[in-house]
């Protein structure tokens, strides 16, 4: 590692974005990240990567019927034991002080919800399985709610917290709950291994088809009746794999149906986008349901009922087959059936939808020019306001007065904020679960922008290593994003984080080139079948403009860093743009488009950037397929790839470096056998980022 001076106590305090910023508009121009003033070099003690996997992770904000309390869970890592466990944490809005940590964590709790009888209900395993069980409102005397012999993966509260539905994993054709766990038993005890399939998913994400989905259950919340089956019938996971939560389901009002997302699985789930809305012919598990958004087949997802019940209000993409496509916004009219769209001339991505109190406003997330705000749509006249300034809002809760909501930004994870309904009334932050952020130095983010491909505005983050010092030159890590659809906005990453390169004594250079979301809809739409050239155009413009604008870049003297999509960029890179960057980091890249499109499990993600099927379309396969320009690779690469990676398949990693040792260039390859597209177990982070930083030492020179 580069050498770092650091001290017992630090000088500076990394100022939290937005708690000091007036909200802005969408479509505003580039913020100045502003910070808290960097120590002097020889004084300063850096934020490391060993400092950010040992941090704590707060989130999942839940705040009480009366308004009163908020339950949150703060995840902390045990780097030696390579484990992380989770705890409940309650708060007193009305007078935020210290915060509580819950008694019923000594048998395990997560999932905290509020019921509207006042009660907390929670995930524990204390009894040898995920169940449901239920507190009092400070947390005090856990009870059992339900006793399943299956995990409960998932769980919602009926209106009157009278009923739970559950989602449980279950084999589609067995009559009962007993047929699962014994056949699964069977499978176990069999000696012989032999996995057979009719039809895929063979695998998806990190995990082999078991012949089991994900299904709702109804069981009453007093202990009483057999838990039903309402799901009976359907052909497809509630909530969705693998990342699926209880906001893909949701109780009707009167608390007599289940509206549920799913998308039918049959022979076309690996390429088809189609999820529906079903609604339950009540909660009997007679296998009948109605399809409430049949005549859209793209996704649909997201039900959320007015505080009146006449109104659903749901998010819904247009096209089939774009997973990356613009999240609507649409009203059902419960009595008639009648849909419209609210606020159609908004040009960002809607997230998770929540209605205000009196039912005359829903509130969203979106991303938002490299931010991703909270904010406030009239329902009536689809006007949309900002209600956050800069930062990442990751979660949120309505208060009666205001909100609570989680923001994190480049240089600080997750806290809670309060904020009222004023709309320039700045956010006030009341928690602190990582105190000894206060005592080190961040480098200073600064967001920009510039001309583009086709002349067209693209912002990017260049970030000050800490410690900066005017007139010295810097290493830089030009990291790229994954995705594509995605961003390197003003947000925290666990696994990307680019406040750990500044605290190594790099600075960092992050381009939202074109395929990034949060700038309309068209600028994410502009990199589907066009990987290779819109985007590198971008990061060569951007680089460019960068090294032109902040002379402390020492642009002969960086390396080029990505994951996924990211990681396919650094090979192209490595074939189409070679010498700009002493070496290069493939994390989970894709080497042959050609070969991934045979090879990936979500197939809708590879038919639609690539223009069809491989079959159909082998053109748009070749066309920026790195594969084809390995002759012309000549830097320095690290290749790391997961082993469970079924989305971008171990394959891939082992022909990246095949090519880079046939071609007799230098290069490492670290395979994780236990991780999958991210790296998640302590241990493991840390073996990572010591070959990352590592890689970067090796080959970069300090800062003169």
């Amino acid at each position: 590692m580069r050498p770092l001076t650091r001290l017992l106590t630090g000088l500076s305090a990394a100022a939290l974005l937005g708690s000091a910023a007036l909200p802005a508009l969408a479509g505003t121009p580039p913020v100045a990240v502003a910070e808290a003033p960097v120590a002097a070099a020889a004084e300063i003690n850096a934020f490391t990567w060993e400092d950010m996997i040992a941090l704590n992770r707060l989130g999942d904000p839940q705040v009480s019927p009366d308004g009163r309390w908020v339950v949150y869970s703060v995840t902390t890592t045990d780097v030696a034991a390579n484990r992380r466990s989770g705890a409940l944490y309650m708060m007193d809005l009305n007078a935020p002080g210290e915060p509580v940590r819950l008694a019923i964590n000594e048998g395990g709790a997560n999932t905290g919800r509020w019921g509207s009888d006042g009660h907390l209900y929670f995930l524990s395993g204390r009894s040898g399985s995920s169940q449901v069980w239920r507190a009092a409102a400070d947390g005090t005397g856990p009870v059992q709610v339900t006793n399943l012999p299956l995990d409960v993966n998932a769980y919602r509260l009926s209106p009157d917290a009278s009923k739970v539905a559950v989602s449980l994993a279950v084999f589609p054709d067995c009559p009962d709950l007993a047929c699962t766990v014994d056949r699964t038993r069977a499978i176990a005890d069999d000696p012989a291994t032999g996995q057979v399939y009719d039809r895929m998913f063979v695998r998806h994400w990190d995990t082999w088809a078991d012949g089991t989905q994900n299904h709702l259950f109804v069981v009453n919340a007093d202990g009483t009746g057999a838990p039903v089956m309402v799901t009976r019938g359907f052909d497809g996971d509630t909530p969705s794999k693998p990342f699926g939560d209880e906001s893909e389901f949701v109780f009707a009002p009167d608390g007599q149906s289940i509206v549920f997302s799913s998308r039918v699985a049959g022979r076309s789930e690996p390429w088809s986008t189609n999820f529906d809305l079903f609604r339950t012919n009540g909660l009997s598990g007679d296998g009948s349901f109605e399809n409430l958004t049949d005549a859209n087949d793209a996704w649909d997802t997201g039900p959320v009922f007015s505080p009146d019940g006449r109104t659903m209000a749901y998010r819904a993409m247009a096209r089939p087959g774009f997973e990356a496509d613009k999240y609507a916004i649409f009203l059902r009219d419960m009595a008639t059936g009648q849909v419209r769209q609210i606020a159609a001339d908004w040009d960002r991505s809607a997230d998770t939808l929540q209605w205000s109190r009196d039912g005359r406003t829903l509130y969203t997330t979106a991303g938002d020019v490299g931010q991703t705000r909270l904010f406030a749509i009239d329902v009536a006249r689809g006007a949309v306001v900002p209600v956050t300034g800069p930062g990442h809002v990751s979660a949120f809760q309505q208060t009666p007065s205001g909100f609570v909501f989680a923001q994190d930004t480049l240089t600080r994870p997750s806290e809670l904020f309060v904020k009222t309904f004023r709309g320039r009334e700045m956010p006030r932050r009341i928690t602190d679960v990582n105190p000894s952020l206060d005592a080190e130095t961040f480098g200073e983010p600064e967001q920009f922008s510039f001309p583009g491909w086709n002349g067209e505005t693209v912002y990017a983050y260049v970030i000050k290593p800490a410690g900066y010092v005017e007139g010295r030159q810097y290493p830089v890590a030009f990291i790229v994003h994954g995705g594509p659809q995605s961003s390197f906005g003003n947000a925290w990453s666990w696994r990307w984080n680019a406040s750990t390169y500044a605290g190594a004594g790099y600075a960092v250079v992050m381009i939202d080139f074109h395929g990034s979301t949060g700038y309309g809809q068209a600028f994410t739409d502009s990199i589907s079948q066009h990987w290779g050239d819109r985007p590198l155009e971008d990061l060569q413009k951007g680089w460019a403009f960068a090294r032109e604008r902040y002379p402390f870049l020492d642009g002969d003297n960086a390396c080029a860093l990505g994951a996924s999509y990211g990681g396919y960029m650094i090979n192209w890179i490595a074939g189409n743009w070679p010498g700009a960057f002493k070496c290069l980091v493939n994390h989970d890249g894709i080497f042959d488009t050609f070969g991934m499109g045979y090879a990936t499990e979500e197939l809708w993600f590879t038919e639609w950037e690539n223009g069809g099927t491989p079959y159909d379309n082998p053109r748009g396969y070749q066309e920026f397929n790195p594969a084809n320009h390995v002759l012309n690779w000549r830097d320095p690469m690290l290749v790391i790839q997961g082993d469970l990676d079924f989305r971008v398949p171990t394959t891939q990693a082992l022909s990246t470096f095949t090519a880079l040792q046939r071609r007799g260039i230098e290069s490492r390859l670290v395979v994780f056998p236990n991780e999958n597209h991210w790296v998640l177990k302590p241990a493991n982070s840390r073996q990572w980022h010591s070959e990352v930083f590592g890689w970067l030492d090796r080959y970069l020179s300090p800062a003169e």
